[in-house]
């Protein structure tokens, strides 16, 4: 952007001022909670929500973990470098992970039911030393997505109101902080409503400015005309006939496979999404995870097929920040596409709008990440290997201090890799190369009973030495060099990021069919939920439970080599946590299956039949076509709204009511006690 079009002061009172706000509301529903519908936070509650959220609830935490500042920022970017394939590929490449973990969410809650992290079932399962591989997998994750979450944040903000980049690091996830040490991983839930909310009334509002009251556009029709002028004036290369109108376009569908690789890293190794499926009910959990997929498309679907089309549109109108040039690569690659054009719409009122978007994105999943930082650190770091026998109030006092310490590295890492050059775009490209390689081995820890330790630990660290080779060999190969510029061509990045998914589950799988495992579950279903008033008898990753290498002691093994199931657990809950008799889990097991068919058919719909016909007949939008198009993004935004935000306040209406009535006695109770 040429210059702040709102002001520092602006910036501060949204970010800080805002932000606190925000936090005090949250701690007030907390305490809400509390005092009339009886939720004690213990630990369990704290780190788990009490394990019986419902479904609308629960979809729209999905959407709003899932809704980063990527998810709004860089979809308008893909939108205006590849034009409409851009906002499609975006949408369907990362939420087709959302709704094929609805699988291994419904597993979860059948095979370690009173887990508190993924690398619990890890831990059990395979013993220490895979154990630690996948913790550094999983905080891997979490440090990359929060850099990013604060990266393009804080780039937007400074973008728009000149505050201090280093500021708003810091700043924005102060009030996150906050609302989650006094509730949580209830009060991020409360929170993730609230923010999913506003963001589709945001993004509704673009839709409907751009595409009916804008003087500048105001109908799909206008919008086309201007689109194939754009062609016109600056093709697109890779598009077929240079359109900005059409999914023929090689880098749209090479940014798709990256996009699709990439995102099955950071939904399946970041304990944020498992922590979900930890708290909602059992018989919650599939749904929850195929509404939050298909609610979330509409997000960047919708957003992008607005904001980024309405950059490439109104590039050469006078209310365009950047006219009379083009938008420069680093500020495309920044993330600063969409408030540009939000600028051109409505100009300052654009500008905020933009500006709350982001704060809500980057907040309401900078809490997640929080939350899912805090659990590993908590139970797998210091419950395993420092105090084995800790009590339910050090589990929730260790949990704050991670909190409030990974708040403020947050904002180190982002000032870190700005100061390293490397922009919004660039670490979206990249995670997918660092951390995919462990998305088929912790898929199988679940899913498939053959598959060993020792598979377990090669697959994602030799995937890992893959990958980044195919990476670093390709940017050599294309570019002659291995800098920052050459290793950020999407021809590097598609082989770093194929490389990564692909060789971790082949990996996993030759050496499972040579020596394959033959395990139960029985060991992760004995997992037991943590008591505050008696410590447990020893941490999970035991040696009564597995030997370093996975494998339990000779006098421990069953005959034939089968190995025994033994798991040092916690000691029981009063209520002594999930069990399930045989005719729930019959129950589970046809969720089960719902979820398998529904979210494989729902993916070959979304990657395959919708995009591939229209890519490989080159057909580019006419008119009428590209007008439905607009509709049925807006219908689809408009549907997702409704599942996200009513939905859930209809199910949760006796709650509601209850809080309600206890409001008006307490108040009826004050004023005859006054009158008297």
């Amino acid at each position: 952007m040429a210059e702040a079009i709102l002001s520092q002061g602006l910036g501060y009172g949204i970010v800080l001022g805002f932000g606190l706000v925000f936090a005090a509301i949250m701690t007030l529903i907390t305490m809400i909670q509390k005092r009339f519908l009886g939720e004690k936070i213990d630990s369990e509650e704290y780190m788990a929500a009490g394990r019986n959220v419902k479904t609308g609830l629960v979809a729209s935490a999905v959407v709003s973990s899932w809704t980063w500042a990527a998810t709004l920022l860089q979809s308008s970017s893909v939108a205006y470098k590849y034009g409409i394939s851009g906002p499609f590929w975006y949408a369907s490449g990362a939420s087709v992970q959302v709704l094929l973990f609805s699988v291994l969410a419904i597993e979860l809650k059948r095979k370690c039911p009173n887990a508190h992290t993924f690398l619990e079932i890890i831990s059990i399962r395979y013993g220490r030393n895979a154990h630690y591989v996948f913790l550094f997998f999983g905080l891997l994750t979490n440090i990359i997505v929060s850099a990013m979450l604060l990266l393009g944040g804080s780039a937007v903000v400074t973008a728009l109101t000149g505050m201090n980049t280093y500021a708003a690091c810091f700043l924005l996830p102060l009030g996150v902080i906050i609302y989650t040490l006094f509730g949580g991983l209830k009060a991020t839930f409360i929170a993730d409503y609230t923010h999913t909310v506003v963001i589709m009334i945001i993004v509704l509002l673009f839709s409907f400015t751009a595409y009916t009251t804008s003087d500048l556009i105001g109908s799909p029709g206008a919008m086309f005309d201007l689109l194939q002028q754009a062609s016109i004036r600056h093709p697109v290369s890779g598009n077929h006939e240079g359109s900005y109108l059409t999914m023929a376009s090689s880098q749209g569908l090479m940014f798709g496979i990256i996009n699709l690789c990439s995102n099955f890293g950071t939904v399946f190794i970041d304990n944020a999404y498992w922590q979900r499926a930890i708290a909602a009910s059992p018989h919650s959990t599939v749904k929850a995870y195929l509404i939050g997929g298909l609610s979330w498309f509409a997000i960047p679907f919708t957003l992008a097929t607005t904001l980024g089309i309405s950059a490439v549109a109104l590039e050469n109108h006078p209310n365009f920040p950047t006219f009379p040039n083009r938008m420069a690569a680093a500020d495309v690659g920044a993330g600063l596409v969409a408030p540009n054009a939000a600028v051109a719409l409505l100009g300052q009122g654009g500008a905020v709008a933009v500006l709350l978007l982001v704060f809500m994105a980057v907040t309401s999943a900078a809490s997640a990440e929080l939350i899912a930082v805090s659990s590993i650190v908590t139970f797998d770091v210091y419950k395993s290997y420092i105090n084995p026998n800790a009590t339910g109030k050090q589990i929730i006092n260790v949990s704050h201090a991670i909190v409030a310490s990974f708040g403020i590295i947050m904002g180190v890492l982002a000032i870190i890799l700005k100061e390293a050059g490397i922009d919004l775009g660039y670490l979206y490209s990249l995670m997918g190369v660092l951390i995919s390689s462990a998305v088929l081995p912790v898929t199988f820890s679940l899913m498939w009973k053959k598959q060993s330790a020792t598979a377990a630990i090669a697959a994602p660290l030799g995937g890992l030495v893959i990958s980044i080779t195919a990476w670093l060999v390709c940017a050599k190969l294309y570019s002659g060099e291995i800098t920052l510029a050459s290793t950020s061509t999407d021809q590097a990045m598609l082989a770093g990021n194929l490389g990564a998914l692909i060789s971790g589950g082949l990996i996993s799988v030759v050496i499972s069919l040579l020596k394959p495992d033959n395990y139960t579950f029985e060991g992760t279903r004995a997992l037991q939920q943590v008591t505050d008033d008696a410590p447990a008898p020893g941490g999970m990753a035991s040696t009564d439970s597995a030997s370093d290498d996975g494998s339990l002691d000779e006098k421990k093994a069953g005959k034939g080599g089968e190995k025994a199931e033994i798991a040092s657990v916690d000691v029981p809950a009063p209520k002594g946590g999930w069990t399930f008799d045989a005719e729930e889990d019959a129950k589970l097991a046809k969720a089960s299956r719902f979820a398998r068919w529904s979210s494989g058919v729902l993916t070959v719909i979304l990657i395959l039949l919708w995009p591939l016909p229209m890519f490989f007949s080159n057909y580019v939008f006419t008119k009428g076509f590209y007008t439905g198009w607009v509709v049925l993004s807006i219908v689809w935004a408009i549907c997702s709204t409704i599942a996200v935000t009513i939905y859930p306040v209809w199910e949760s209406r006796g709650a509601i009511a209850e809080v309600f009535r206890g409001i008006w006695g307490m108040m009826t109770r004050k004023s005859s006690t006054a009158a008297v």
